[in-house]
């Protein structure tokens, strides 16, 4: 199999070509971020750059994968906007599977060993990757095949790549030259993502899984320690699922000198009709259109 591009491109089950880029197409974008707690949908006019349409479907507990996509199903089934055509379709996964590699380590062929150590891997499961040339790396992940397949046979060819590629690169790309490192946390309902980025380097990058604050908490300073940050220096940004008054900022607040949300500048418009306040806890699906 030839090299698979960033941002892997469906024109089969299994075919993969270079995407057009976004800027040489007009018109209408569809991203949807898949997560075994919910899904989150996007609609982009790329010619306007306007987002016409944002929305979330939070699950009460984690679903197995052909649970999954019947929730995708009754997503898209139900809803008139997202079955229209589109010139471009994202996929984005968000999960604990993915693994970073170096590039001078990284072989195409041995993708199950990066995973090995920090995931269950089945005989059956389809391996991707996604280049980050930004830290010189290889992000490999486990995209979801019955995912993959539901969203070609509906819409046709499509691009995916892993959220914490998103969230990498957007980050890297966003922040100034700092003296130190700064913490970045994306907050989910039962995880979050962590990464120490510092003169636009990345320093450290890991999810956690958590089930009450005080798990948060340790996840938290014991990567502080690991680091060795000054909790009383080190600037700490929370984005996601979470405001002031979310007990995971208090706590967090409690024990880090310099807390503080992160609002990131919006490069799309949006449309009158979206009234969320909060736009950080689709950080990975607004930027997955780059």
């Amino acid at each position: 199999m030839p090299p698979k591009p960033f941002g892997k491109t469906v024109t089969s089950v299994i075919l993969l070509i270079n995407p057009k880029p976004l800027k040489t197409l007009s018109k209408k974008a569809l991203s949807i971020q898949i997560s075994l707690n919910g899904l989150s949908f996007c609609i982009l006019d790329t010619s306007e750059k306007t987002v016409h349409y944002l929305k979330s479907v939070t699950f009460e507990k984690k679903k197995a994968p052909h649970e999954l996509l019947e929730k995708l199903k009754a997503a898209i089934e139900t809803q008139s906007l997202l079955q229209q055509p589109f010139d471009a379709v994202y996929c984005v996964y968000q999960n604990e599977l993915s693994c970073l590699v170096p590039e001078p380590l990284f072989d195409e062929e041995n993708l199950a060993e990066y995973l090995k150590f920090n995931a269950k891997i089945l005989k059956t499961d389809y391996l991707a990757y996604d280049a980050i040339p930004c830290i010189k790396s290889m992000n490999v992940f486990i995209p979801l095949v019955n995912i993959n397949n539901y969203i070609f046979e509906t819409f046709g060819k499509f691009t995916y790549k892993h959220a914490s590629t998103v969230l990498i690169e957007s980050l890297i790309q966003r922040q100034h030259q700092t003296i130190g490192t700064a913490l970045y946390l994306n907050v989910n309902s039962s995880s979050f993502e962590m990464l120490a980025i510092k003169n636009k380097q990345l320093q450290f990058y890991n999810s956690f899984n958590y089930h009450s604050k005080e798990d948060f908490i340790y996840y938290l300073l014991f990567t502080v320690e690991q680091l060795k940050l000054d909790p009383e220096a080190v600037k700490l940004y929370l984005f996601g699922h979470i405001d002031e008054q979310n007990e995971l900022f208090q706590i967090a607040y409690r024990y880090i000198r310099h807390v503080e949300l992160f609002e990131p500048e919006q490069q799309f418009k949006l449309d009158r009709s979206i009234t969320t306040t909060n736009l950080s806890a689709y950080f990975s699906l607004l930027n997955s259109f780059n």
